[in-house]
């Protein structure tokens, strides 16, 4: 072990997918009856172990367990302690059962549907919503999360189990009002004190527990809650870590800090003063400093990090742990991977596994001194050196522009009933018009269209052509049905937000840039490392087309600046406001 160990290092959890969404794939196979449930456990396992031996190589103290899952982790929760909706009648305890959960089922004939979807807080990541019954008991299923703690365990002694914080579960589940969702925490309490005994028996000493609720602005009986619910869980022997994230805890320091619990983790990319939620903890408890931004591709600014740092390390010593902000799930896996990105834009990229190696970087400087990582530093500094000498990286052009928007009130040509007498009188449209949000399905056909032409085997030509007919078959349903107004259907989009990203500048596409939004289910957004502006129309053309099939009038579809923005990887070095404008 290296000295840096000497500052202990963790992390909340990692992505799921495995490399080049390998999980993925077995799930989706999986589900079509075309592999075993043994070959994808075997393909679970191996991610799990590849996860184990990236935190080892980045000598990071505690990596988690009970984070990975095949679906979803709040749909997880659900099943370990028996919170399954009655209408799906008996679901058992395998894994069939979160898939049933997640994709619903077929009972004696009748379509059962899954669990609602929500995102999870201000992520990107969507959470299965857990359904709850008032009478339906409370009831410890743990075998599958024990044997992933005991697969964990013989890889690393010192792995930590995380789990979904029982005030958080029933604060984001539903089926019942709120009253009747905190009346069950006393129960729940109990069955989470089981299961820590179960843990203290397989020898684990630290559990990981999220509570991120404690970032909201919850009301007073929620708050309340909390210190009985933790009394309830508390087992002697086992150390409990209460973690928080995406967001600063404001107002619930305090009660967060005196919590009977052994450890707090921050967020510190939502809260300024570190020395103040260090100045209110005990001192027997450690502080999680979740220094690392876990939703930033971006290398970290390390020398400002450890800058932070500092003052908290020279306070608390070996009760300063170091971690990323929240889970890595949010993450990519391998910037590594990256093999066709430019060189400026690659090197400046640090996806979940460089997380890693950067926790450590941080570990050894605050433990042995800059010197001691002066080589990664500098190589750090040049890469973004590199990076702002890129031409695109900063325009004079965009950069006036956008500060004559920003400083100008919007002006609308005439009042709004000027706009609508025109309006009606060009398209005379009925009081209640009728059309659809936009898109049509991307059939079979149009992404082996897409495909072909990617991979080279259609021309340019022959592909605008097959979307051509799409578009004329969209217009005649449309028109058949007897709608009033049209779309396109979008055909020639692959994506809501990397159709508009390739025809601006400024954005860049990766390869393995994936991220998990929900079971199988992955993204890959765009990166916005440039001033972004507009050099060449965009959809126009698809526009004229699709209007010139038709004397009804077709829609102009785009996918708004904000959106963009929030499905993008945004740059690091200007506010989101500036860059959205």
């Amino acid at each position: 072990m290296s000295s840096s160990s000497k500052i202990t290092t963790h992390t909340l959890g990692f992505p799921r997918i495995g490399e080049r969404r390998v999980l993925k794939w077995a799930l989706e196979s999986h589900w079509r009856g075309e592999s075993s449930a043994q070959a994808l456990h075997a393909i679970a396992k191996n991610v799990r172990e590849h996860t184990f031996r990236a935190h080892s190589d980045a000598d990071i103290t505690h990596p988690p367990v009970g984070d990975f899952s095949f679906y979803d982790h709040m749909a997880d929760t659900a099943l370990l302690f028996g919170q399954v909706p009655a209408r799906f009648g008996n679901t058992g305890k395998t894994l069939e059962s979160l898939f049933t959960l997640g994709r619903g089922k077929n009972l004696e004939g009748q379509n059962i549907a899954p669990l609602a979807m929500k995102k999870w807080f201000n992520s990107n990541y969507h959470y299965l919503v857990p359904e709850l019954d008032a009478n339906q008991p409370i009831v410890l299923n743990a075998e599958r999360y024990l044997d992933l703690v005991r697969e964990a365990l013989a890889l690393n002694p010192d792995a930590k189990p995380v789990l979904v914080g029982p005030l958080t579960f029933l604060y984001l589940s539903s089926g019942i009002d709120a009253t009747a969702r905190l009346a069950k925490a006393e129960a729940l309490a109990g069955a989470y004190q089981l299961l820590l005994n179960e843990l203290k028996a397989l020898g684990v000493t630290w559990v990981q527990i999220d509570e991120p609720i404690l970032t909201l602005d919850l009301p007073a009986d929620w708050l309340q809650a909390f210190e009985p619910t933790y009394h309830r869980i508390k087992v002697p022997g086992i150390k409990l870590l209460l973690t928080t994230y995406f967001g600063d805890l404001n107002g619930n320091v305090a009660m967060a800090a005196n919590l009977p619990v052994d450890g707090l983790h921050i967020d510190a990319t939502a809260t300024d003063d570190l020395i103040a939620v260090a100045d209110r903890l005990p001192d027997y408890k450690v502080l999680s400093v979740g220094i690392l931004d876990g939703r930033s591709i971006w290398r970290a600014d390390l020398i400002h990090l450890l800058n932070r740092l500092a003052p908290v390390h020279a306070r608390l010593k070996e009760r300063l742990w170091l971690a990323p902000s929240c889970s890595l799930l949010h993450l990519p896996l391998d910037a590594s991977l990256e093999t066709k990105l430019p060189e400026f834009l690659r090197s400046n990229l640090s996806y979940a596994r460089q997380k890693l190696t950067e926790l450590n970087l941080l570990a050894k400087g605050l433990g042995e001194g800059l010197d001691s990582i002066a080589l990664e530093l500098n190589q750090a500094a040049s890469a973004r050196a590199e990076l702002d000498r890129q031409p695109g990286r900063n325009s004079s052009t965009v950069r006036a522009k956008t500060q004559t928007i920003a400083t100008s009130e919007p002006n609308r040509r005439g009042a709004f009933a000027e706009r609508a007498a025109a309006q009606q009188a060009r398209f005379n449209l009925p009081l209640l018009p009728t059309t659809t949000i936009g898109s049509f399905p991307q059939t079979h056909e149009i992404r082996a269209a897409r495909k072909a032409f990617k991979n080279r085997e259609l021309s340019a030509e022959q592909y605008e052509a097959s979307m051509k007919d799409e578009i004329r078959h969209v217009i005649e349903i449309q028109e058949t049905i007897g709608l009033d107004v049209l779309v396109h259907g979008e055909a020639e989009r692959n994506d809501m937000v990397e159709y508009f990203g390739e025809q601006l500048d400024g954005f860049a596409f990766t390869q393995e840039g994936w991220v998990q939004s929900y079971g199988s289910r992955c993204v890959k957004p765009p990166i916005i490392w440039g001033d972004v502006h507009r050099s060449r129309p965009m959809t126009v053309a698809w526009a004229r087309y699709a209007q010139s099939l038709s004397q009804r009038p077709v829609k102009g579809m785009l996918t708004g600046p904000v959106t963009i923005l929030f499905w993008s990887f945004v740059r690091d070095d200007l506010s989101r406001e500036a860059v959205c404008y």
